[in-house]
């Protein structure tokens, strides 16, 4: 790249990771993704830090745990002291754009002010779009604040809308964010609306593991969130095809990636919102630039680490304050000190913090605090502990199992140590009661723990 590299966010809104190819789904749901992943840079083990909409925005804008800058909950406006991605971009030269879902203002579901719109220089979007828009109805407000209909279904509306911009930006170098509702529901009717003629493809098709053992509401709403899936892809192609006509392709950064995933009322009453990797993996890939060729990451990656990734790749100073780590330096093997779990916060249906290793996820939830309410507390219970290697889906918890006490043990005082390294104050955590359970831990503490 001779120029400051364009970059593109791509942002999805509550995809699951095994809905990608690269991820094993079967459906060919994601051709566009793989292609640009295996050319690119496949984040495989990608976590979000936070699996609640306004939270995970929060930390992907600011590079903070959602603790730090208080946007624990939806609900809270991102300060307007945080300095966001937008401010990094806009004092290196780069013009700033934001598409799409904001939900980080506590102003009405519509417009934004200017003032707590994040820096961004160019507006098209809407605080809470699930509730201003719907499949074929997509309402964005201008900088204006003025209301602007976009014909087609929204994800392609959406996309008409980013590729204008980058049209009209040929000459300065960009950041454009553009977050996408798909494939989360529409919540005044609870369900999830495909473009027409897509809920036939995936009906009665493939279901994941866990979904399938597991019930809740998959079975009604799967086809639909399948179909939501597939036109994000479709509308990635596009995208991809109009830099290329552009002959920008080679100028310009992409990171695709989602706020959390969706269990299906399954881990809890709705759909987010637990430790399970149902909520917390999401497909991440980047393209162009410095990820040419990146290959697969085996390492752990937080959503939090994508922030100072997207300002080094850009060559503008990583933040001190950023509470992520940049991925370049594992793209040329120098994995010095990365971690080897990442740690997740978890608000409204429950005060709960957990860590997830490759092996290992262990969660631990406040017994007397209420997740709208209490941003934290200084003291938590065991309630989670599974062994991913044994039971990839999750489906045999092992928290309070005697077998698993010195995992448990050597877990606990890692999560302690995440905690307080992410501001919080140093917690107790009790050991969850002890249960009788089948089976006894197959390898080595010390060998197999990660």
């Amino acid at each position: 790249m001779s120029k400051s590299p364009n970059v593109i966010v791509f942002f999805t809104d509550q995809q699951r990771w095994d809905s990608t190819g690269l991820h094993g789904n079967p459906l060919d749901l994601s051709p566009n993704f793989d292609r640009l992943a295996r050319a690119g840079t496949d984040v495989h083990y990608s976590i979000t830090c936070q699996p609640v909409c306004g939270p995970a925005r929060a930390c992907l804008q600011t590079g903070l745990y959602a603790t730090e800058t208080g946007c624990y909950r939806n609900g809270i406006a991102l300060p307007r002291e945080s300095p966001t991605l937008a401010h990094y971009f806009s004092d290196a030269g780069y013009d700033t754009a934001y598409i799409g879902k904001w939900h980080l203002s506590d102003e009405a579901q519509g417009p934004v002010s200017a003032a707590q719109r994040g820096g961004y220089d160019y507006w098209l979007a809407s605080n809470l779009l699930e509730f201003t828009s719907d499949a074929y109805d997509l309402v964005m407000y201008d900088q204006d604040g003025a209301a602007q209909k976009l014909p087609g279904y929204r994800v392609d509306a959406q996309t008409d809308a980013m590729i204008r911009y980058v049209s009209e930006h040929q000459d300065r170098p960009f950041f454009l964010f553009s977050s996408f509702i798909e494939p989360h529901h529409q919540n005044h009717r609870d369900d999830y609306p495909p473009p027409v003629g897509y809920y036939e493809r995936y009906r009665a098709r493939w279901m994941p593991p866990d979904l399938a053992a597991l019930g809740g509401s998959a079975h009604q709403h799967m086809a639909g969130y399948l179909g939501m899936i597939k036109r994000l892809d479709e509308a990635l192609g596009r995208l991809v095809d109009a830099l290329i006509s552009l002959d920008m392709l080679d100028d310009t950064i992409i990171l695709f990636t989602s706020d959390h995933g969706c269990h299906f009322k399954t881990r809890n009453a709705e759909y987010k919102r637990s430790c399970h990797d149902a909520s917390l993996r999401v497909p991440t890939m980047f393209h162009g630039g410095p990820f040419s060729g990146g290959g697969r990451l085996p390492q752990m990656v937080s959503l939090l680490d994508l922030p100072p990734t997207l300002l080094d790749a850009a060559g503008i100073p990583v933040p001190a304050q950023m509470q992520g780590r940049s991925l370049l330096p594992l793209l040329t093997g120098d994995v010095a000190d990365w971690p080897d779990e990442v740690f997740i916060q978890i608000s409204e249906s429950q005060v709960g913090r957990a860590i997830r290793s490759r092996r290992w996820k262990y969660a631990v939830t406040a017994p007397d605090r209420d997740g709208w309410e209490d941003m934290d507390s200084d003291v938590y219970h065991e309630t989670e502990l599974y062994d991913l290697l044994a039971d990839p889906n999750e489906l045999h918890n092992r928290a309070g199992c005697e077998s698993h006490r010195g995992v448990a043990d050597v877990l606990r005082s890692r999560l302690i140590r995440r905690m307080i390294e992410a501001g919080e104050r140093e917690p107790v955590i009790e050991p969850a009661p002890v249960v009788s359970c089948f089976g006894q831990l197959s390898v080595e503490m010390e060998e197999g723990w990660q």
